[in-house]
């Protein structure tokens, strides 16, 4: 699986894209429905119409890193449509990315330690 390590932005776009689009077609969606600078490093999720495949789009800081999957036998759980990109945490797209809802799933709330 592939898996940003620090602190990636994840932007889920809640409405399903023409898959036949490729990277420039992807980064001028990003720069024109979402208004957000596609080169910025973070990272772009995209779904087709039957929700089986997503893309993942990334400025890696030399060039564009696009990635596809394609669930056997599932659908990947996608939020409502709505105006604007869905931000996902780390944990939250892990799971998108394995198939599983990620609604459902939350990252354990850390506190800071404190000195007595």
């Amino acid at each position: 699986m592939i898996s940003p390590a620090g602190s990636f932005r994840i932007f889920l776009a809640s409405e399903p894209v023409d898959f036949r689009k490729g990277m420039d077609g992807l980064v001028a969606h990003v720069a024109n429905h979402f208004d957000l600078d596609p080169f910025d490093g973070a990272i772009y999720v995209f779904r087709s119409r039957r929700a089986d495949r997503l893309k993942l789009l990334v400025w890696d800081g030399t060039g564009l890193v696009l990635t596809m999957k394609r669930l056997n036998g599932g659908r990947f759980t996608w939020p409502k449509p709505q105006a604007g990109p869905v931000t996902l945490t780390k944990v939250q797209f892990d799971a998108l990315f394995e198939g599983i809802d990620w609604r459902a799933v939350t990252a354990a709330s850390v506190r800071k330690p404190s000195f007595l």
